[in-house]
Formats: structure tokens, sequence, C-alpha cells
């Protein structure tokens, strides 16, 4: 009954919950003091919403609960996650925002919330603004009508959506491809340390001149104090560096650090390389390098249809399972039950799309922060990222209801609302094809003058 299914539910919510909870501790926050249990928290919520969605379409899949009891979680949990990202998400991080400048440390507690409420309805304003240049939704809908948050989380979730998956495409066949690996050899790597170690001695013996230099300029200002004889002896010593200018060995000191910061990336840049060829010739390497192989196809095949679908204005009708059994069924004349075996077939490709979907998702947060976060601001990158995270997978579910068929996608019409569905898919085509093509010169600039960079 109703009660049992609502059991499962909110169970299968607290394991979501605490998996989230531990990945903000054990991949996030493992380097970093967590200041306010409220970012973890937030964090973990969003986390577990966004996981019951995925969870409620192969519940409709495979039949599991009752239709009345899935459509109500459908709601609940559709109405909670919108809450969360139009107005608890974006609330919180205007209130942190103003908390942590300068100017708050004189401010009470009241007049910071009104400055953060001030902040939000900007942020209102601009979210509001970003559905009316697109073909979204219907014009009968009302204004406060679930359908206008949905379709305008849709459009930056999909847009994030496609900009990741159109780097990703490209940079994964060029990451795990020994192709475009640079030849690094440990003379490289020797002759590279060696520059770097005679920067450093270089910069040494200059700080040292200048400390001797601000030393007997020290002393000078004391000597008519001293005696006749502390004055010749001070003369006498300062005399071999009274012909070096002060200002001239503090902008050697500039250059030569910045070199040497320079030179210690290019060190650490050959150990990778190194640590990559090396990796690549054990068998997980090999087996990357065959499925980097596979993704450049992919990567090729992905970009011709996109080009197609918008040159076309194309849009499918039919999921690619039950098409795919249909064209196979079709050119071998057998007998075939495709609406049966695309059931299965459909359960099984939708869960390995929000399998690799939450995977991919969450590496490409952890990297993401671990390279923009520090001590002060950490609290607030994982906010924004908990932002992203969410709207990420609202819009996977709009994406992903082409890859059901169609008797399973009608929950999904319904609970969404009548959104312009094959708009979201012109759109993600679009900005896969900008995104792709983007990554691909600009990887391409990256190879091209890494040779430049390699130690002879």
């Amino acid at each position: 009954g109703f009660v049992w299914d609502s059991t499962v539910v909110f169970v299968s919510q607290f394991l979501f919950f605490g998996f989230g909870w531990l990945f903000f501790m054990r991949q996030l926050f493992k380097n970093y003091e967590v200041h306010q249990v409220m970012v973890q928290l937030a964090f973990s919520v969003t986390f577990a919403l966004s996981c019951t969605m995925f969870e409620l379409i192969i519940f409709e899949i495979v039949g599991a609960l009752e239709p009345s009891s899935r459509y109500f979680h459908w709601k609940l949990g559709l109405y909670m996650t919108l809450s969360t990202l139009i107005v608890f998400l974006p609330l919180y991080i205007s209130y942190l925002l103003v908390g942590s400048s300068r100017f708050a440390t004189n401010l009470n507690r009241r007049t910071v919330f009104t400055l953060s409420s001030a902040i939000w309805l900007v942020f209102i304003y601009l979210f509001w603004k970003i559905g009316d240049p697109f073909p979204i939704l219907s014009p009968k809908h009302g204004i406060l009508s679930i359908e206008q948050a949905i379709s305008r989380v849709g459009v930056i979730g999909v847009t994030v959506m496609a900009v990741l998956s159109g780097f990703g495409a490209v940079n994964c066949p060029y990451t795990y491809m020994t192709y475009f690996m640079r030849h690094v050899t440990d003379s490289d790597i020797q002759s590279m340390e060696r520059k770097l170690l005679q920067t450093i001695d270089m910069t040494l013996n200059k700080k040292k001149r200048l400390s001797l230099i601000e030393r007997d300029e020290l002393t000078s200002k004391s000597a008519p104090k001293s005696g006749g004889i502390s004055r010749v002896w001070s003369m006498l010593s300062g005399s071999g560096r009274s012909g070096e200018n002060k200002t001239v060995l503090q902008q050697d000191i500039s250059a030569l650090e910045e070199l040497g910061h320079q030179l210690f990336l290019e060190l650490v840049d050959l150990h990778s390389m190194r640590d990559r060829m090396l990796y690549s010739r054990t068998l997980q390497g090999m087996y990357f390098n065959v499925v980097g192989h596979f993704f450049s196809l992919y990567c090729i095949s992905k970009i011709c249809i996109c080009t197609i679908n918008i040159l076309f204005n194309r849009v499918g009708k039919t999921d690619p399972v039950t098409r795919g059994i249909e064209i196979t069924v079709k050119y071998f004349g057998i007998e075939f039950d495709v609406k049966f075996w695309s059931q299965y077939v459909s359960f099984l490709l939708v869960g390995i799309i929000i399998v690799t979907s939450i995977r991919g998702l969450l590496i490409t947060l952890t990297k993401f922060f671990y390279a923009i976060s520090s001590s002060k601001s950490s609290n607030i990158i994982v906010l924004v990222l908990a932002e992203i995270m969410g709207m990420y997978f609202v819009s996977s579910v709009l994406l992903m209801r082409m890859n059901m068929p169609v008797e399973y996608r009608e929950i999904v019409t319904v609970v969404l609302g009548e959104l312009e569905f094959s708009f979201y898919h012109r759109w993600f085509d679009v900005i896969f094809l900008v995104s792709a093509l983007s990554s691909i010169g600009f990887l391409y600039l990256a190879h091209k003058q890494s040779p430049e960079k390699d130690v002879t």
C-alpha cells in the first residue's frame, strides 16, 4: 500500500543522503575543516533528492510501487528539489557571500539577512529572464506554475550538461590514447631538474646580496653615533657592494622567482607525462587506450548526429532501444517481442546512464572543487556545486525521457508538465556541438605547443 511504498522511498532517500554525506566528508572536504554543518546538510539533501528522481524512473520502468504512490513521490520530490534549487541554496549562498565580506564585520544579523534577500531577489529576476528568449513551455501556463520553474532550471541544467558532455567526449580520448602522449625520457626530467636547481641557487644568491645591502644601509645610518674605527670598517666592508643597485636586484629576484615557478610547473608536467607513459604500458593502460579509440569514434559520430539534427531540425520520436531492436528484427527477419524486450533493455540502458551520470558528475565536481577552493571560499563553492548538481540531474530527467519507451514517458510528461521537450534536445545538440568543437580547438593548440616545452 501507500505506507509501504513511502517507506521504501524514504529509506532509499536516507541511504542516498548518507552516501552524499560520506562523499562530502571523504572527498570534497577531506583536506578542509568543516566550518558549517548546514553546508554539509544542504549538499547531502540536494544529492538525495536528485538520486530519488532517478530511482523513480527505474521504478517506473520495472513497475515497482503503486502508480498513485509513484505519482505522489514524483510531485513531492520535484517540489522539494525546486524549492531547494530556487529558494534555499541561492538564499544561503547570498547569506554566506554577505557574511564573509569585509564590510559585514560591523553589521548585525538582520542587516546581513536583508542584504542577502536583496541579492536573492536579483537572482530570481535573472533566473526568470532566462526563460524569455526560449520557447520552453506552453503559453497557457500561469506565472506561478511548476512548469515555469522546471523549464528555466532545465535550460541551465541542459547547458551545463551539454558543455560537460562536449568537453568530456573530446578530452577522454585525448587523455587515454597513447597517440597524444608526449615522449618524455629520464634525461629530459634530469635536465629540467638541473635548470630548476640553478634558478633556485641564483635566486638565493641574489637574495643574500640584497640582504647584505640592506644590512649595510642600516649600519651606515647608525655610523655617526659610533666611533671613527667603526665608520672606517663599515665603509671598507660595504665598498664592494656599493656599486650594486638595490632596485635592480629586487627586479632580478622577482624575475628569477617567476622563472622558477614556470620551471617547476614544467617539471611537474614532465613527471605527469612520464607516469602516463608508464601507465599506458600496463594492461589497464592498454585497455584505456582501446577505450579512447572507441570514444574518439563516439565523439565523431555524436558531432555528425548533432550537426544533422541542427541542420534538419530533427528530434527522435522513438527511444533508441526500441528503434534499434526494430531495425535488427526487420533486418534479420526473425520473430521477436519488441515491446517486451525493449522494457528490459531500456531498464539496463537507463540504469547505465544514471550510474555513469552520477559518477561522472561527482568526479567532475571533485576536480573542480580542488582546483578553485580555499579554506575561506570552500563552503560557498560547495553550495554552488550543489546548485549545479541539482539542475544537472533535473535536466537529465528531461533528456532521459527520450530514452524511455513511449508507455513509460507518460508519467514523466504528466509530472514535469507540458514542456517543449523537443527544444531541450535541440538546445543540447547546439551546446554540445559548440563545446566539442571548442574543446578540439583548445586541445589542438595545447598539443601543438607542447613539443616546444620539451627539454632537449
